[in-house]
């Protein structure tokens, strides 16, 4: 899809890490964006570096799970532009990393409203929008970690996420959206340090770079 200036693009997460590059990258190729994500100073930032480079934003400060919030932003997308051009969901919650049997409940319950109930909600709550754009796409963030040790809770809740947006993808494959997964190279975020806190960030892809790769696999779909 082409993302210029008619562009109406929805990120989430894009207080910090690959969302707010995603949407200051799409804010510079003249898209507009709408910029959910919990933290006001994050989303505050964002749009004063947007709007000082002459892009437009609309921040939305919101917890993902909020069910009625999303209602609320899906409704005044469709009653201010009728429709939504790109979805670009990189909204995630991790802890630090345990063996199994000591992940908490309420850890394991964050993790799962926000890795993988969320992922559907936000799928219901944008399928209209993104059929009544012409070029409608979404985004998701492809992180394979399940399996691996220590990565029980943060591992289960995105093979489930990527579970539903499989099964999006191939249900979507003739009436639109186009869902594209994308796996980004491991980047110097705060997820990622909760992970691997002491690994040396150097050496790590930027979220500028990954954000611009992003958009290039956005702009090659047809």
């Amino acid at each position: 899809m082409k993302i210029d200036s008619d562009t109406v693009a929805l990120v989430t997460g894009a207080s910090r890490g690959l969302g707010y590059a995603t949407a200051v990258e799409l804010a510079r190729k003249g898209a507009h964006v709408i910029a959910l994500a919990k933290t006001v100073g994050g989303l505050e930032e964002l749009a004063d570096v947007i709007e000082e480079a002459g892009g437009s934003c609309t921040p939305v400060p919101l917890d993902i799970t909020d069910e009625g919030g999303l209602q609320r932003m899906c409704l005044s997308i469709h009653e201010r532009w009728g429709r939504l051009d790109l979805l670009v969901h990189c909204a995630a919650h991790a802890v630090l990393l345990s063996p199994v049997a000591h992940v908490s409940d309420k850890d394991f319950d964050r993790m799962w409203a926000v890795n993988a109930r969320a992922t559907q909600r936000i799928i219901a709550m944008t399928e209209p929008l993104l059929k009544a754009s012409e070029n409608g796409t979404a985004v998701f963030m492809h992180d394979p970690k399940a399996g691996e040790k220590f990565f029980a809770g943060y591992g289960a809740t995105k093979a489930a996420a990527e579970a539903i947006v499989d099964s999006w993808a191939a249900e979507s494959v003739t009436i639109g959206p186009k869902v594209i997964k994308f796996t980004p190279n491991p980047m110097p975020t705060g997820l990622r340090a909760r992970f691997f806190p002491g690994e040396d960030r150097s050496k790590l892809a930027t979220t500028e770079m990954e954000a611009k790769r992003l958009l290039k696999v956005v702009s090659a779909s047809i």
